[in-house]
């Protein structure tokens, strides 16, 4: 019998594609690295920085259903890979 993993308990990562798994982590790493730490300074100084958005573009999140456009047309479970990290760190 496997073991019980409570960072996954549904066992998410196991029904991912392996483009899905890519974007996830990617996701994953822009959040922690890039966003985590102008997040709680803009927090504490009651601010934004508008080009966190130019990176998530750059980065493909924003738009990342629609295809053409210069987005990156990637699924509805990609998609929601990508909310879950950004909501990670800011929701």
């Amino acid at each position: 019998m496997a073991s019980f993993d409570w960072q996954d308990p549904f066992r998410l990562n196991d029904q991912l594609t392996d483009e899905e798994k890519i974007i996830a982590d990617s996701a994953r790493e822009f959040c922690s690295d890039r966003l985590s730490p102008r997040i709680i300074e803009a927090n504490r100084n009651e601010s934004f920085d508008r080009a966190i958005f130019d990176e998530m573009g750059e980065m493909g999140f924003l738009g990342s259903t629609i295809t053409g456009y210069g987005c990156a047309g990637v699924n509805h479970v990609s998609y929601g890979l990508i909310a879950r990290e950004i909501e990670r760190i800011d929701s």
